[in-house]
Parts: C-alpha cells; sequence; structure tokens
C-alpha cells in the first residue's frame, strides 16, 4: 500500500507532519472567508484508552470541577477515549439529546446535507458546529474489500443516523474516500469525479501526503456526542445516545490518524495557551478562529448544490480536500497593527475605511469584497498599498455564474500542543479547490509587486501546510467501502 499517514503514536512524539465562497474565503485559510445523559454510557463495553492520572481531562489543570464546562469539553475531544468520555459525562450536566428517525429515508440523499440542519445567526450565516473529530482510516482487509464489510460499515453509518439528530445539536458526520483507496479496484472512477493525488500547491510547501483509505468528520455543538459517536464507530462502546449499535468499524478499518478541534467564540479565547500565539493572550472572546476574524459568510460560501456531483454513480456526492496547517502568529499578533491585520486578511480598503468591527461581526453576510471592489483591484493595491487581502485574492476564483467554487468546514486545533487549523473543504471537483489556492497563492501578483511571495500577501506567512490529503465523499447511498461504479 501507500504510505498511509502517521500513527498515533507518531502524533503523541510530535511528528511535525501533515492545513469561500459568492466571495470566496479561501482555500487553505486561517480565517475568512455537555453533561449525563444517554449521549455516551460509560459503562457499555467502552476500554479504557488512557489511565485516569495522564489520560483524562482533569489532568489538564485543576480537576474537572475546577475548569470551566468550555475547556473542560475541548480537553476532552482532545484526548478522546473512553476515559475522556466518561469524565465528559459525570461532571453532572444534563444533556439531552435527540434520537435520529426509524425511517432513515426520511434524511437527505447528500452526505454534506449540512446547512439546512444548522443554526443561522441574524445575518443568515451557518453557524458551525462547534467540536469536531476526523478519523483517518485504513481497511483493515487486502484487495477489494467485500460485500459483508461493506454492508458492516453501513450498518454502523446508519446506526449512529438513529441513534442522535441530524444537526448540530445532535450529530453530523461524513465519510470519504482516498485516490489510494480507489488504486484497490481494477476500475477506474468515472470522468464525471475529478479527485486528484493530494499534491503541494505553492512553491512554499512541503506538505506531508493523506493517502489513508478513509476519512471520518464527526461534528456537534456538543463534545460528549462527538465522544461518543467516535467511541461507538470505532467498537469501544455498544450504544450511543442509549441506542445499541447494530455493528461497528471495528473489524473493517484500522485508526491511522486522529485529528480534533474546535470553532466558535470563546473556544480559540480559551485555548490559546500553546505554541504558535504569543503569551500576552490576544485572541479575544468573540474570535471564532485564532486568526481573530470570522470565516463562512453565507454570501462568500458556495451552495451545497454547486459542490455537489451532477453526472455519473457518485452523482450527489463532492469531493474533499483535508490539509492540517501549522499557524504561526506571533508577528501577527506581537508586531502587526490591527490595521495590518485586517488588511491582510480582508482588504487595504477595509482597513484604510474602517469596515471591519472586532471580529466581523458587522460585516452581515459578506466580507463585503464585491461592495468594495477589492478583487479588481488587487494587483493595483498590491504595487500602491504594499500589502494584498487574502479574502481579495482568493475572491477571484469564481466560476462563470460568478459563484465562488468551494464550502469552507473547517476548524481550529490544538493537537500536539500547537496552534493549527484542519482546513476542510468541499467543492465538485480537486480542481476547483487548487483553482482557490492559485488565487490565494497570489504568485502573479508578487511577479508585478513589491509584495513578497509570502509576506504581505495575506496571511501566507502565518501559516505552514504539513499535511494534505484529497477524498470523495458518495451520496449515503454509497458511502460504505464503494467501488469505482457502484449500481445505481
Amino acid at each position: 500500500m501507500n504510505d498511509t499517514g502517521p500513527t498515533d503514536a507518531d502524533e503523541r512524539e510530535g511528528d511535525a507532519r501533515e492545513a469561500p465562497t459568492r466571495e470566496a474565503d479561501g482555500a487553505d485559510a486561517g480565517a475568512p472567508d455537555t453533561g449525563t445523559s444517554d449521549a455516551g454510557s460509560p459503562d457499555a463495553g467502552a476500554s479504557d484508552t488512557g489511565s485516569p492520572d495522564a489520560g483524562s481531562p482533569d489532568a489538564t489543570g485543576g480537576g474537572e470541577r475546577g475548569i470551566s464546562r468550555r475547556d473542560f469539553a475541548k480537553a476532552a475531544v482532545a484526548i478522546g477515549g473512553a476515559s475522556a468520555l466518561s469524565a465528559c459525562l459525570s461532571r453532572g450536566d444534563d444533556l439531552d439529546v435527540a434520537t435520529g428517525p426509524d425511517d432513515l429515508s426520511t434524511l437527505p440523499a447528500r452526505q454534506h446535507a449540512w446547512d439546512g440542519f444548522l443554526a443561522r445567526d441574524d445575518h443568515g450565516n451557518v453557524k458551525a458546529p462547534r467540536h469536531r473529530v476526523l478519523l483517518l482510516l485504513n481497511y483493515a482487509g487486502e484487495g477489494a474489500p467485500s460485500d459483508a464489510d461493506r454492508r458492516t460499515a453501513e450498518s454502523a453509518f446508519r446506526s449512529l443516523e438513529r441513534a442522535y439528530e441530524r444537526g448540530g445539536k445532535g450529530l453530523l458526520f461524513t465519510v470519504g474516500y482516498s485516490p489510494s483507496y480507489f488504486d484497490r479496484f481494477d476500475a477506474d472512477l468515472p470522468d464525471s469525479v475529478d479527485l486528484q493525488e493530494p499534491k503541494a500547491l505553492a512553491s512554499f510547501e512541503d506538505p506531508k501526503l493523506d493517502r489513508q483509505d478513509a476519512v471520518v468528520h464527526l461534528a456537534s455543538d456538543h463534545a460528549e456526542v462527538v465522544l461518543a459517536a467516535e467511541e461507538a464507530l470505532l467498537g469501544n462502546s455498544d450504544k450511543a445516545n442509549g441506542v445499541e449499535m447494530e455493528a461497528d468499524l471495528s473489524g473493517v478499518f484500522q485508526k491511522a490518524d486522529r485529528r480534533t478541534g474546535f470553532i466558535g467564540e470563546g473556544l480559540p479565547a480559551d485555548h490559546q495557551d500553546v505554541d504558535g500565539i504569543p503569551d500576552s493572550e490576544p485572541v479575544d472572546e468573540e474570535s471564532p478562529l485564532y486568526m481573530g476574524f470570522k470565516s463562512g459568510f453565507q454570501k462568500n460560501q458556495a451552495s451545497e448544490d454547486r459542490v455537489t456531483i451532477r453526472e455519473g454513480p457518485f452523482s450527489g456526492g463532492t469531493t474533499s480536500q483535508v490539509s492540517k496547517i501549522r499557524l504561526n502568529l506571533d508577528q501577527w499578533y506581537g508586531q502587526d497593527s490591527r490595521y495590518q491585520r485586517v488588511g491582510k486578511m480582508f482588504c487595504p480598503v477595509h482597513a484604510e475605511e474602517g469596515l471591519v468591527e472586532g471580529a466581523g461581526d458587522n460585516l452581515g453576510d459578506s466580507s463585503k469584497m464585491e461592495a468594495t471592489g477589492c478583487p479588481a483591484h488587487a494587483e493595483d493595491h498590491a504595487r500602491t498599498k504594499g500589502m494584498v487581502g487574502h479574502s481579495q485574492k482568493t475572491a477571484r476564483a469564481r466560476d462563470d455564474d460568478d459563484s465562488p467554487l468551494m464550502i469552507r468546514r473547517d476548524f481550529d486545533s490544538t493537537d500536539d500542543g500547537k496552534a493549527g487549523l484542519h482546513f476542510v473543504s468541499l467543492q465538485r471537483t480537486i480542481s476547483d479547490f487548487v483553482d482557490t489556492r492559485d488565487a490565494m497563492n497570489g504568485e502573479d501578483l508578487a511577479e508585478r509587486s513589491a509584495v513578497g511571495q509570502m509576506n504581505n500577501n495575506g496571511i501566507l506567512q502565518y501559516m505552514d501546510v504539513v499535511r494534505r490529503g484529497n477524498f470523495l465523499l458518495p451520496p449515503r447511498a454509497k458511502r460504505a467501502l464503494p467501488t469505482p461504479n457502484p449500481e445505481n
């Protein structure tokens, strides 16, 4: 098999291997764009994955009752395992999570249909689920998967759907497959699917390439839910939210890597005591991401229809790009002024006119790229203003209908004790992601102005892509170990 990426031990040892848009937020971007219920039973056949002293959340400082619920939840998700779930549930906070439908045919055909099941803010922007887990998995068998394993995997996924209502208050998840997975088959993927091998996408990048067979993305507003879903899916618990698991993935997949994180007001501020962020605790309480600004404005995102594959056996699916990014924010907060941060994140005009208040909630449902004419003046700004904005550059990546090409579903992280971003994007084709990343790189602007390839060229100098992988997210009916040309 190909390189399957780091093991859990590799990550624990700190191996640094791999991290828009009606007005595009951008590819690989750092910013612009809980209790005792049946959420998971620690007694339900779970095997402890770490000692309470070293592996439970109350080892993170002050005892489990001595830290806030927000701190505790993030710590529990980062640690994972039965001990973290048990400690999370033992805090005594009441959490009542509704179960999913008995009739799963009522759920959408698209795995990636999340937006209709999430709350929105006052401006109509989707409120992203606050807690996340990415599980990178390898198929446990040799060669092409068996029909028996396919049935087992689908039964496990359907069990989770019955256990939790679909949405941020319950659980959202997707399952994707890499080019390396499809190399197991003699047949090729159809031309209607653009699933390229991952690669470096800039001259200054050198990411390790994720070639694990599959990735599962778990998301919820409740830390207990993602922890319990993970434990049940991996076979460490025979129930999820009080619902019996008909099957699990323990005999079908082997876990290759686990990545965790969070997004939303308060969470980055609570977890800024990590490498990559100054000791002055500069991240504001209102910031949903480490870099201090909102992302995912409604008009900065492609629609779910726009990113959906339209033809062929995987019609109703999409592709996903997953990057692991290290953030280096010492200069961002220690030397750059607020004026510079706004200009580099959005556009120099936003800085000059004071358009961004706080994290940018005042901007409403758009980062105001078109209203300011910033994308069309990117080269002029690079030459005359000495910098160009991240959102300004990426907003140049549009289709013929003037739509952004991607949806961002990224989140911050403290994996490995370092400030990071797991950049998860959805797009119809991987080429759409590459085009958006090319616009973000701004190499054309660097060649024709005084801005550097990284310095003053958006936010490139503050981030390092250490891992990247590409995956196909089939429609729900074909998500369990699909062949390259599954039957309808």
